[in-house]
């Protein structure tokens, strides 16, 4: 079934939409939520993951909005598994008894300096991307945030395949030039 059909469905009849959506993506969920928790979590709790983000899609995406339906549901599946891994290590890292002999002290496993270097870069890498324009910007974005291919990227800005590798092709170039004296 494709997007647009799932997005008819729950528009006029949301039930059956649901129901086709989860039986059309379940798969492609719980993949990246495996991807990402996997020997962090229990099973059991890759599946509640997998659940908590159907009712997140379930209840806040709008089939009105227009957009990539499978990008959605994927950008969701991945910040909730995202979640889900940071709660798990949050636990295994607060379980310190205070009256434990092995105590000493608490030390951060944060280089400031580094995290501070990197948000710096990150900033420069995402400026530069934003002063390439529409639709070099948006292609960029699609291809090595979104990890899409080519031909997807077509469809969403109304190139061919061909055009978006060379569009692609010229823009890392440029960002490797106006990056160069940066990194």
């Amino acid at each position: 079934m494709s997007e647009s059909e799932i997005n008819e469905k729950l528009k006029y009849s949301p039930n059956d939409g649901q129901r086709a959506l989860f039986d059309q993506y379940y798969n492609y969920v719980y993949a990246i939520a495996l991807r990402i928790l996997r020997g962090t979590v229990p099973m059991s709790d890759i599946e509640e993951c997998v659940i908590d983000t159907f009712a997140n899609i379930m209840l806040n995406y709008d089939p009105d909005k227009g957009g990539s339906l499978k990008a959605y549901i994927g950008t969701v599946a991945k910040r909730n598994s995202i979640n889900m891994f940071r709660k798990a290590n949050g636990k295994a890292y607060n379980n310190i008894s205070i009256d434990s002999d092995d105590f000493g002290e608490v030390v951060s496993g944060t280089d400031v300096e580094q995290a501070a270097e990197n948000t710096l870069v990150s900033e420069a890498i995402i400026n530069a991307i934003k002063a390439l324009g529409e639709p070099d910007s948006i292609i960029i974005i699609q291809k090595y945030f979104y990890d899409r291919k080519s031909s997807e990227i077509g469809k969403i800005v109304g190139l061919s395949s061909t055009a978006v590798r060379a569009r692609i092709s010229r823009a890392m170039k440029k960002l490797k030039n106006d990056l160069a004296d940066f990194c």
